[in-house]
């Protein structure tokens, strides 16, 4: 794509890397086979080709965005599907995350969709506010139906009917190994995750230790930033994302660690960006050195089930649920358990993980299964099912159908977000991979898989 930037708009390393990104692309739409947006709506300014021209010509004329750009932007899921099939290696992610910061720094939205980026800004990534809100939700999700605004309504439907208690592993401490030391590593423990789901932490912990890693929590690490970075607010995500690298930057000048696990893949993608996010800060050569040792859970739990020996059974693991008077109940995993995987956009497009977690199932005894149309997004999309409901709704109701249609006992997700999206519409369990596999390799039965918690389905698990 040819275009005809200033030496003056060049001097801008943002104006740079997006004019690099756009002379990449050579127009094919290939992109467009595998939008969800584009399949959905049908218009092609919400697919990526389309999307590539209207940031083009706002980033070109140095023009203050219109409502058409701004709408055809905003509905941009960021799966990254379409950097999965451009044959031209167009880096659309750092394009449109551009091309957001542009358009908060120089849009004024209405007042309303000012008000609730703020309030998501200002909740989500804490998880005591976070926890606060979702009381508040819970109370008011009878009145759902009778919010004007769609985006409300959507808010309250998504709160769970459950708020897990305060999981003390979440506070800055290290995890002993069971065994030789392996690997020592920092477990990224995120921030809605901690409000919404303590039980895939804990059952992270318990994997990682098992396997004999060491388990560091950092402290000041949090949030990734990723929720902010994708509203264009750039300063706060860039605030947060600083303190999580001064945290681990830490670890790695003392004991040293080995790996930084994160469990929920939108955050992975996020943090092994940080090196590009910080490449003109002061922070930049330890954001480098962050994102080269960031890891997927997947990805270590590889690494180190290519190295351990075979076990002869597994070992009950220790309770390390802390502080909580929850029932830990220890159940045999079922033979030939039927697992529908699905695939988070963030790890199979933002970090091309594709198998890791199928084969690890696999392993451990499960039998996997897949949808049609593995590589399409269920909807979630970070913030993107609350700010974008209706065009999410089609895309979850999507999903679901083609997950249930395989006849799982259980569907397992390595994203939180995920996880969220599609329990609030299946009929069937959805846990975390790694819940999974510490239950196959000792661990406690999930919760979502112990008879009363059973959401609707009456899958023969636990009978």
């Amino acid at each position: 794509m040819q275009t005809t930037f200033t030496q003056e708009q060049l001097t801008d390393p943002a104006i740079q890397r997006s004019n690099e990104i756009l002379r990449s692309c050579v127009h094919c739409g290939f992109c467009t086979a595998t939008c969800p947006t584009y399949q959905v709506l049908g218009d092609e300014l919400d697919s990526p080709r389309g999307r590539i021209y209207l940031i083009k010509d706002m980033l070109e004329n140095d023009r203050d965005p219109d409502e058409k750009t701004v709408k055809h932007i905003d509905r941009c899921l960021s799966c990254l599907a379409c950097m999965t099939t451009c044959p031209s290696g167009v880096h659309y992610m750092h394009l449109v995350d551009h091309a957001r910061e542009y358009i908060d720094q120089r849009y004024k939205r209405p007042f309303t969709d000012r008000a609730l980026r703020w309030i998501l800004a200002r909740i989500l990534p804490y998880p005591m506010r976070f926890r606060v809100a979702l009381l508040g939700a819970k109370i008011g999700r009878p009145f759902a139906r009778l919010m004007p605004d769609a985006r409300l309504r959507a808010m309250l439907e998504m709160a769970p009917k459950t708020i897990p208690p305060v999981s003390r592993n979440d506070d800055p401490q290290s995890f002993a190994p069971e065994g030789p030391r392996t690997m020592r590593v920092a477990l990224m423990t995120g921030c809605a995750q901690k409000a919404l789901n303590t039980d895939i932490n804990d059952a992270t912990i318990r994997l990682l230790t098992r396997m004999g890693c060491e388990v560091v929590v950092a402290e000041g690490a949090g949030c990734c930033g990723a929720l902010t970075h994708h509203m264009g607010k750039t300063a706060e995500s860039h605030a947060t994302a600083a303190k999580n690298i001064r945290a681990w930057v830490k670890e790695m000048d003392g004991d040293g660690l080995d790996a930084i696990v994160i469990n929920t893949s939108g955050c992975g993608t996020t943090v092994k960006d940080y090196g590009h996010m910080f490449r003109n800060e002061s922070l930049a050569t330890d954001a480098e050195r962050v994102s080269a040792i960031a890891k997927d859970v997947s990805e270590v739990l590889i690494a180190l089930a290519d190295k351990a020996p075979a076990e002869e059974a597994p070992r009950p693991a220790k309770d390390m649920i802390a502080g909580t008077d929850r029932h830990i109940r220890h159940e045999p995993v079922p033979e030939g358990l039927v697992v529908a995987y699905h695939a988070a956009c963030s790890l199979q497009h933002g970090q091309q993980i594709k198998t890791y977690p199928k084969d690890l199932l696999k392993k451990a005894g499960f039998t996997v299964v897949e949808p049609s149309d593995p590589h399409l997004c269920c909807g979630s999309a970070g913030t993107y099912n609350l700010m974008q409901p209706e065009i999410s709704k089609q895309l979850k109701e999507r999903k679901v159908r083609t997950l249930e249609a395989k006849n799982p006992d259980v569907i397992a997700a390595g994203n939180i977000g995920c996880m969220m999206q599609i329990g609030s519409g299946a009929s069937v369990p959805i846990v975390h991979t790694v819940e999974l596999l510490d239950w196959a390799s000792g661990g406690p039965t999930p919760p979502a898989l112990c008879g009363d918690n059973l959401p609707k389905s009456d899958i023969p698990i636990l009978r």
